[in-house]
């Protein structure tokens, strides 16, 4: 039985453990008043079955996985030769990956090693028997685990208290989780970050106006020494941001403000889906759209009016980009638009206000912390965007603030720099780490200037 088949058995056996438990729970009740003599309701006593069944299962599985693939390595390494086994790590490690090749079918030569192939056979047949014992051992203790949970099913069980505490400690888990997950990252984009400023200076960094990462490999090799000034890629990233906003605000707001204030329902249950459609189009035909059709339009109309426009220019790259935006700025602003009471629109038109200067005094400074929250949320999508930006606007760091040069983004020379044969230790691959950095420290600061507006306009409309 793979892993796979395993989980889906063991959910459905949670499932008949629900039942079975929900079902002694009306066998325990009282002839004469029923489930009311009951501490916790029918439904409590089979979730509480359900996961006493499912629970331990699925950390036996967790386990198990996590360590059979060692146990099984190294079962397969001690059955390997005597001059194969005395290898150095590095070189044992190859022959285990070609071993791991031949067992997934990916080697297709067809002269192979007996002894690999023995070994191959070897892991193939542990793996099974691995996978048999899981599957023997984990549907054991569901099922006596169930029925353990069954046999303790009484009116005086208090087992909503215990799902109730079982389900606190699960989502507790699962906070705890993200919340570590943010941290490993945030510690190991810093660790490689403080490398590289060992490297070069943390000023030259932030002030330097050059940006050219190459570097030679080896000490032999004819390369350039590097300029790791991080303003024109920093700049790029801001004017294609602020290109993407500019469009994508004003197109979003007034749509949302459209919708939920003036359009009919027929009207608003058609063009709401449509324009979300735009969110569900891949970056990558954005940004053939842009390469194909809006670089080469913005070129041509500025020869007319003889202006010299890159082939790759930040202006394209821009606009495709809040046209893509728009959906974000939109369906969210519409939302919380049409969350605000009522009661307020109501008051305004009562006191004599148009249905103009109710929405521009009342319903929008009313909606402004959601508003704002669309906002960040599409401004950290630019910011983020790397497909349209490769393809429209180029990889150069141009120190410039023309709409009209090609410029390059923050992500897009993260992709770059991490990308290659160069070495992961190298000034170059490590400016990646620095930069992810630096743009983490920028978006949190948009958040925290976010939330504090959030919070004032709040206050203010509660």
């Amino acid at each position: 039985m793979t892993p796979l088949t395993l989980i889906v058995v063991l959910l459905c056996l949670s499932s008949a453990a629900f039942y079975f438990g929900r079902r002694q729970a009306f066998a325990v009740a009282d002839p004469k008043t029923g489930i009311q003599s009951l501490h916790s309701r029918p439904s409590y006593y089979g979730a509480l079955t359900a996961l006493w069944c499912g629970i331990p299962s699925l950390i036996l599985f967790g386990f198990w996985l996590t360590f059979e693939n060692t146990i099984i390595i190294n079962l397969v390494v001690a059955d390997l030769p005597e001059e194969i086994r005395a290898l150095s790590p590095d070189r044992l490690s190859l022959i285990v990956n070609d071993i791991k090749n031949l067992v997934s079918g990916n080697i297709v030569s067809g002269k192979i090693d007996p002894i690999m192939r023995g070994a191959a056979d070897r892991y193939q047949n542990l793996q099974a028997t691995s996978n048999a014992a899981l599957a023997v051992t984990a549907l054991s203790l569901a099922i006596g685990a169930a029925w353990v949970a069954g046999r303790k099913i009484n009116p005086t069980l208090r087992a909503r208290n215990q799902v109730e505490r079982v389900i606190k400690v699960i989502l507790v888990l699962c906070s705890t989780i993200a919340i570590f997950t943010t941290i490993g990252i945030v510690l190991s984009v810093l660790y490689e970050a403080i490398r590289f400023f060992q490297i070069i200076p943390l000023t030259d960094f932030l002030f330097g106006l050059e940006w050219s990462p190459q570097m030679a490999i080896r000490a032999d090799q004819v390369g350039s020494s590097g300029a790791f000034g991080a303003i024109p890629v920093f700049l790029g990233t801001a004017l294609i941001s602020i290109i993407a906003m500019v469009v994508a605000v004003p197109i979003g707001l007034m749509s949302a403000i459209y919708l939920s204030e003036y359009a009919n329902k027929k009207f608003r249950a058609v063009a709401k889906p449509l324009m979300e459609i735009l969110a569900g189009i891949p970056t990558v035909v954005y940004g053939f759209f842009a390469a194909l059709t809006v670089a080469p339009f913005i070129r041509n109309m500025g020869g007319i009016i003889g202006l010299d426009v890159s082939s790759e220019s930040a202006l394209a790259a821009g606009l495709v980009m809040g046209i893509m935006i728009i959906p974000f700025i939109s369906s969210l602003s519409d939302d919380v638009i049409n969350a605000v009471p009522q009661a307020l629109r109501d008051g305004a038109l009562g006191l004599g206000a148009t249905h103009s200067e109710t929405i521009k005094q009342v319903v929008v400074p009313a909606a402004l912390p959601g508003i704002v929250g669309g906002v960040l949320l599409a401004v950290s999508r630019a910011i983020g965007e790397t497909m349209i930006v490769v393809m429209a606007a180029g990889l150069a760091a141009n120190l410039t603030a023309n709409p009209l040069q090609a410029v390059t983004t923050v992500t897009v020379q993260i992709v770059t720099l991490l990308v290659g044969d160069q070495e992961f230790d190298s000034p170059k691959t490590l400016a990646a780490f620095a930069l992810g950095l630096l743009l983490f420290i920028v978006t949190l600061i948009l958040n925290v200037i976010a939330l504090q507006v959030v919070r004032r306009y709040r206050e203010q409309y509660e």
